[in-house]
């Protein structure tokens, strides 16, 4: 592994909480790695899990869901759903050989930049433990 190497970390940002808080890091200036790719969903509950298993098919060393806190979901239950959801995707993740730790979901909402940009510089760094997913890749 190249000292030179940086994760690629996907993250599914909800639109109406983690992307604006992304955003909100970006206009602040606030400073974190460019291993993120923002997606923007309507709601993290939009995420199937096939996505995910996708992005790291695709060439992902890490997979980020994010969206708004339990309780103030703009449609209602959607990160509920998300929090049932997932915690299925890192058994399947497993089953599948990876390191469920190369998956993470988390709650950034809009006001919280500063909270999305360290987010993204604690995942790189568990990412970079892990080193490149070389597994994913290798059944295309």
């Amino acid at each position: 592994m190249s000292h030179d190497w940086q994760p690629r970390i996907v993250a599914f940002a909800c639109r109406w909480c983690t992307y604006a808080g992304a955003d909100l890091a970006g206009t602040r200036r606030m400073d974190y790695p460019a291993s993120i790719r923002l997606i923007r969903v309507p709601c993290s509950g939009r995420v199937n899990p096939s996505f995910v298993v996708r992005a790291f098919q695709r060439g992902a060393d890490g997979v980020l869901v994010a969206g708004c806190h339990p309780g103030d979901c703009h449609y209602i239950e959607g990160n509920l759903f998300t929090r049932r959801r997932y915690s299925l995707v890192k058994r399947l993740l497993e089953y599948l050989g990876m390191e469920p730790e190369r998956f993470r979901v988390e709650w950034i909402s809009a006001a919280e930049g500063a909270r999305f940009a360290q987010v993204v510089k604690e995942m790189t760094e568990d990412i970079s433990q892990l080193g490149p997913n070389a597994k994913m890749r290798e059944q295309l």
